[in-house]
């Protein structure tokens, strides 16, 4: 293994692994929080709206994330929509990640006892207010393994970017491999930074798990 193509190429592979973390961030939260009110308005929606965002569910789970990134990129020009790479990236990650947030939601909502529901209406709590004070605190116990689970897998999704020209880690690792015919020290390195990557983020959502429940514990 040739180590001293990472003095020259050692730069650009950092602003590659920057990036890829920005998009894993970004799409992670704006699909969650997109996930977050597909999954409220299926809970509180009409039969239509229901009927509507299970279609879409249905639509983006059952299509490979590449296709819908090249409807997007190159598909979106044909009806006004222009999107530079990395906007549409992040627009992709979004989409693609909030049904299986959706998902999510809806079934750590669906596990929250009815009785504190109805003590809530007893109270009388509003709708959203059952929603932020009783559904999402209980709820995120037993979503939390779900959504980190979820949060890894996009971790991997985010090197089909590189495919529309992000120059996230692939798309740099690409270009030092095409350069230099280094591919067995270039993948390698970005095997490395994915496998390190995922278990920051596993470590840290164990960490954030069990202080949450701590927390829970200590209320009640």
């Amino acid at each position: 293994m040739d180590l001293s193509i990472f003095s020259e190429y050692g730069p650009r592979l950092l602003s590659g692994f920057r990036l890829t973390i920005i998009c894993w961030l970004l799409g992670t939260v704006f699909g969650a929080a997109l996930g977050l009110l597909i999954a409220v308005a299926q809970r509180y929606g009409g039969r239509a709206v229901r009927w509507a965002l299970q279609t879409y569910i249905e639509l983006i789970r059952g299509t490979p994330f590449l296709v819908q990134l090249f409807l997007l990129y190159y598909g979106g020009p044909m009806i006004g929509l222009r999107l530079d790479p990395l906007p549409a990236g992040l627009l992709g990650l979004t989409i693609y990640g909030s049904p299986y947030f959706a998902e999510i939601f809806r079934s750590a909502f669906r596990a929250v006892p009815l009785g504190l529901i109805e003590a809530g209406r007893a109270i009388g709590m509003t709708e959203m207010a059952i929603v932020r004070r009783i559904l999402l605190p209980v709820g995120l116990v037993s979503a939390l393994p779900a959504l980190i689970n979820f949060s890894i897998i996009l971790t991997k999704e985010t090197v089909i970017l590189s495919i529309i020209t992000v120059p996230e880690v692939m798309y740099q690792t690409q270009y030092m491999a095409t350069m230099t015919f280094t591919y067995l020290e270039g993948y390698f390195a970005l095997a490395l930074f994915f496998w390190v990557f995922v278990e920051v983020i596993s470590r840290l959502g164990r960490r954030l798990e069990r202080r949450i429940t701590r927390h829970l514990i200590e209320r009640t």
